[in-house]
């Protein structure tokens, strides 16, 4: 839960639609709920068009943002940041998709802040 509101923040941060981040959970007992979920993400890529072409980012633009957005998931001070995040979440013991996306945000503010500077 809490990945998914790091990633999208970096996304949108980098220039890119969050949309095209989608983390969903189904269990291997829930076959239907997959497929719907997949069918439904590919069909929002599909409106979307192709990655880069609705952010109106030319082929090398779209590079060294992509380029970017990794050295920022990748820095260790947001690394260490986003581990200590985590063990707030596991601390605090709620589980509201919510409560553990507004600690991951608060808790790598500043770190993600320095990488996307850099």
């Amino acid at each position: 839960m809490g990945m998914k509101a790091l990633v999208r923040k970096v996304l949108r941060e980098i220039g890119i639609r969050e949309e095209r981040l989608n983390l969903q959970w189904a269990s291997a007992a829930e076959a239907p709920l997959f497929v719907r979920q997949i069918t439904d993400f590919t069909r929002q890529m599909k409106e979307l068009g192709p990655l880069g072409e609705a952010e109106g980012l030319s082929p090398e633009e779209l590079q060294e943002r992509l380029a970017k957005g990794l050295a920022v998931v990748s820095d260790r001070n947001v690394r260490v940041s986003y581990g200590n995040a985590a063990k707030a979440v596991r601390k605090d013991g709620i589980w509201t998709s919510e409560h553990i996306d507004e600690i991951i945000i608060n808790k790598t503010a500043k770190s993600l802040d320095k990488a996307l500077a850099a």
